[in-house]
Parts: C-alpha cells; structure tokens; sequence
C-alpha cells in the first residue's frame, strides 16, 4: 500500500511540513471577529486612482488583443489571457465575501461583470473561501462560460452541481492539460472552510500555468513558508507570479495564513520570478491593517530585495497589464 502524502490526513489536508503554526488564543480570535463583523466598521476611502472605469477595463482588455496578458479584477480574481486562450482565477465577482448575501462587503465593485468577461477556456480556482469562491459568480459563468474548470481536490463536486461538465480535481504536483497551457496544482499555505462541518475537507493549492513561450504562478492565498524554495528549484523560473499582499493583521492571527507584503516579496523570488504582481488586496476589508497599507510595503520591500519598479507591479484594478518585453513601469 502506498504510503499517504503528508498534506493527507484521515479527515482531510493539512499544510506542508516547516509552515507556521497558529499563535492566537480564543479571546483574542473572538476579539478580532468582533472587530471585523459584529462592529460593522465603515468602508474606508478609496483613492480617485485606484480603480479603471468600466470604458477604461474594456479599452485595456481590447488593447493587449492577442498578447499574453494579466488583467486584475479585484481582490484575487484576474483574466489570464496566455496562447490565445482566456483563463479566470478565483472568480470572486460578487458583492459578499459570505454567504447568502453576509459577511464582509466589498468596497469596490468588480473590474467586470460575469455578462461583460471575454469567452472563458478554463477557470482555476485555489480555494474554498467565499473571497475566492463566490457561488453567485460560478451559477453565472456556468450558463455564459461552459469552460474546462481545474480545483484541488474535495472541489469538484461544488462546480458540477452548478453545471459545468469538464471539472477536474488535481491534488499538489499533479497537472493537466487544457486547450494547449498545462496547469500544475503546488502547495500553499493556507486551510479550506466553507460551512461549519467542513474544516479542511478540500485542499488549497496555488497553480502554474504554463504556455508555449510563458510560465505565471498563481499563488490564490498563501502564508510564508520554507515549501516555497522547494517549489521554485523545482518548478522555476516563471515570467509573472501573482502573489498575495493584504490581510494580514494581527499577525499572531494571519501569520498561519496570510503572507505580509514583505513575506509576498519573498515568496515571489523564492519562486524565481522575474516579475512580481500584487493581489489580495484593495477590494474588500478581512481583517485589521489600513485596507490601503500593503502596496507601499510591497514596493519598498522589492527595492530593498533589488527589484527594479517595473520588477514589482501594483495595478490598478481593472488594468491590463501586456507579458511582453513592454511591460510598463509601475504606476506611482
């Protein structure tokens, strides 16, 4: 009989060996909570700059044309767009990172509506949480965009109920191919939870995507670990990777499951990646630091690890940015 993986547990997943382990104790926890739902706190201010209109996102998309390119729709959710085909990442396009209708709210509105994506060939999504997974986007895609749909393991049976027929479940380092990219499911640190009965009974990955000219990893939601070294001797170098860079306070709370932008920086170049892509952030409030903190820590932490500006991008939600020897410097 062969031997079970170590991320496979008699009731589900846990993450790989050397990942950080919960520091918080219950008061603390119940305190954050009540911070973050029972308190309400009011949407914060958002920056003139910090979002495309909707003319803005559609002249992005339609510029780039047929070139490799990324275009961030808010939170984690991008088009990838790779070979000529279109890929969908954690499509959180609705208004409630909850269910039915609660939890927290986001602050801005998705770069696009379901009606309004380009024809999707395939959607990755990396996790069950409801700011990944958001169950009105998926009944909505379900009848507009029929496409090949790749979860981790435990997922599949979420998107087939909902009505897509090509859904394949990979568990860490196992791959597949879909309309000429190879997607490869790899560790993340991270936990899966989306009733109270289901506490890591599907697992949590991050993806690499790879085409015939380019690689981007896709990192969904991660916290800092040593597996990431492994991952990039073993799977690197790639053109992008997508990294997460909010939600991250208290740290005795998140450092088990979120990465600070400093820790995203790092991860970044453990995965060899030649240029990082900020995400995660800016779209709905999670937890306590300023919503609008994380990308100048981003920035200053990829200068001090020696990146160039145009080496650590922070979009603009809606933005399309070209995988190309023009990609842009970043925005100030």
């Amino acid at each position: 009989m062969a031997e079970r993986p170590h991320h496979h547990t008699g009731k589900g997943y846990r993450n790989p060996p050397g990942s950080p382990a919960r520091k918080h104790d219950r008061r603390e926890y119940w305190s954050f909570i009540w911070r973050r739902i029972v308190s309400r706190q009011a949407a914060p201010i958002v920056p003139l700059d910090h979002a495309l209109d909707g003319e803005a996102v559609l002249q992005g998309i339609a510029a780039a044309g047929a070139r490799d390119s990324v275009t961030w729709l808010g939170h984690a959710a991008f088009l990838l767009r790779l070979d000529g085909r279109t890929v969908l990442l954690d499509p959180y396009l609705g208004e409630f990172a909850g269910p039915m209708s609660r939890g927290p709210r986001r602050f801005v509105p998705p770069a696009l509506a379901v009606e309004q994506l380009p024809p999707i060939d395939l959607v990755l999504v990396s996790h069950n949480h409801y700011d990944h997974l958001c169950e009105p986007t998926v009944r909505a895609l379900a009848r507009r965009h029929p496409s090949v749909v790749m979860v981790p393991l435990g997922l599949g049976k979420f998107f087939r109920r909902r009505g897509f027929g090509d859904v394949r479940e990979l568990d860490w380092e196992q791959a597949s191919e879909a309309g000429g990219l190879t997607v490869t499911a790899l560790p993340a640190i991270h936990w899966s939870k989306r009733t109270p009965f289901d506490r890591n009974r599907s697992l949590w990955a991050s993806f690499a995507v790879a085409g015939a000219r380019r690689r981007i990893w896709f990192a969904g939601d991660t916290a800092a670990g040593p597996v990431f070294e492994e991952i990039g001797r073993r799977h690197g170098p790639f053109d992008a990777a997508l990294v997460p860079i909010g939600a991250y306070e208290p740290r005795s709370i998140m450092e088990a499951h979120h990465a600070n932008p400093e820790e995203a920086v790092a991860i970044g170049r453990a995965m060899r990646a030649d240029r990082l892509i900020a995400m995660h952030w800016g779209t709905v409030v999670l937890t306590d630091e300023d919503p609008f903190e994380p990308p100048d820590r981003f920035r200053r932490a990829a200068l001090a690890a020696g990146l160039a500006p145009e080496q650590a991008l922070v979009p603009r939600i809606g933005e399309t940015i070209a995988l190309d020897d023009g990609w842009p410097s970043n925005r100030p």
